[in-house]
């Protein structure tokens, strides 16, 4: 007998987000984020960026008040026009940046923790083997 197939998780499938208002978050991750509209309905949406396929869904709305958060992607050089844009649309700010690549921490109108970051796991690998984290075990 052969060996079994092995089953594996092979990446996100989409995000859900509870909203609270529908146009709110609908305008914001579209109009703001700059996301593409794929389906609305009168309790949700349907959003892509690249691969990403993100739902949201109107329901009462209870955001983690831990770390867990998002991190979307960015090109580094785009930072300081994310920076204005946020600015200039006076998104909350939840976190300042003290990993390596650059981040904006965000929150989105119902204060889900958002970040954009100019980097990936390659990149975060690499600085951690300059500046290990506390008892650091890498698997490669």
């Amino acid at each position: 007998m052969g060996a079994e197939p092995r089953t594996e998780v092979t990446g996100i499938n989409h995000i859900t987000l509870a909203v609270s208002d529908l146009r709110r978050s609908y305008d914001f991750y579209v109009e703001l984020m700059g996301m593409t509209p794929r389906a609305r309905w009168a309790r949700g949406a349907y959003l892509s960026a690249g691969d990403l396929w993100l739902c949201l869904s109107v329901d009462t709305v209870n955001p983690a008040t831990d770390y867990t958060h998002i991190a979307f992607s960015i090109r580094s050089g785009d930072v300081p026009e994310w920076q204005l844009r946020f600015a200039d649309a006076d998104v909350l700010l939840w976190k300042e940046n003290t990993s390596e690549g650059d981040s904006i921490y965000f929150l989105d109108p119902d204060g889900h923790k958002l970040e954009l970051h100019a980097g990936n796991l390659e990149s975060r690998l690499k600085s951690i083997r300059l500046e290990p984290y506390e008892s650091l075990e890498l698997f490669d």
